[in-house]
């Protein structure tokens, strides 16, 4: 008996921790989003330009100070392929790097890695 009543509270725990999946909500124009820090050294899904792109600019290319930064989406794309494309820029009006003021990003694979996050 004891045996049946472990196998149950067993498979009752794994039963809700198949439930507990981050949830993906829609995407809307002017939903809020906190920049996260990122799994590698550099962002994979958000589409930071390159250093030498920021440095001719005339800004400076330091990835860590956009960890953090508070953004405004300001326009969604559906791509072909069925990934969401967004384009976002800073909350406070500024530019990222001192030289871009909008940045895009694949949202569903930036969610899921946790480079963008609800605040």
């Amino acid at each position: 008996m004891i045996k049946y009543a472990i196998a149950l509270l067993f498979s009752v725990g794994m039963l809700t921790a198949q439930e507990n999946t981050i949830k993906q909500t829609n995407v809307e124009v002017g939903d809020v989003f906190e920049i996260g820090k990122p799994e590698a050294n550099k962002y994979k899904h958000i589409d930071f330009p390159h250093e030498n792109f920021i440095i001719k600019r005339g800004g400076i290319a330091n990835y860590k100070r956009a960890e953090g930064a508070t953004v405004v989406v300001t326009s969604i794309k559906e791509k072909k392929d069925g990934t969401t494309q967004i384009k976002f820029k800073k909350k406070d009006g500024g530019r990222f790097f001192g030289s871009h003021t909008t940045i895009q990003a694949n949202y569903h694979e930036a969610i899921s890695s946790g480079e963008l996050m609800m605040p």
